[in-house]
């Protein structure tokens, strides 16, 4: 059985360019490693591993919703460091990923949600 994915499709002058979620799931994953405060990407509580094998939630806790508009919602679980603010690591996330997909993916993103699963030591 064939996975569905879906695509961010940008028209250009001369054909579309086809964005694929596994692109901002990369780019998502690499704007959290360079955010201070952030351990790894984690599992919502109460969540089971088998919810995690669906399309979407990528096994390491990222969704990403592209809308019919082609704007993207992105809801991110992750461990925090102990000793960091959380609000603060949470904001800084939310900026840098809001950032970084929008700039190399040049589409609009309309929400980063944060989920913060746990404290881990350094």
């Amino acid at each position: 059985m064939a996975e569905y994915k879906q695509y961010i499709t940008q028209i250009q002058e001369n054909g579309n360019v086809m964005i694929s979620e596994d692109v901002v799931a990369t780019i998502v994953a690499h704007a959290l490693s360079e955010v201070e405060g952030v351990g790894s990407l984690g599992i919502k509580p109460g969540v089971s591993i088998a919810d995690f094998s669906t399309k979407k939630n990528w096994g390491k806790g990222l969704k990403i919703l592209i809308a019919e508009d082609n704007t993207l919602s992105i809801e991110c679980g992750i461990m925090i460091y102990y000793g960091y603010s959380v609000v603060d690591v949470a904001k800084e996330v939310q900026a840098a990923v809001t950032s970084s997909v929008e700039s190399i993916t040049g589409t609009k993103v309309t929400s980063v949600s944060v989920n913060v699963c746990g404290i881990v030591r350094k």
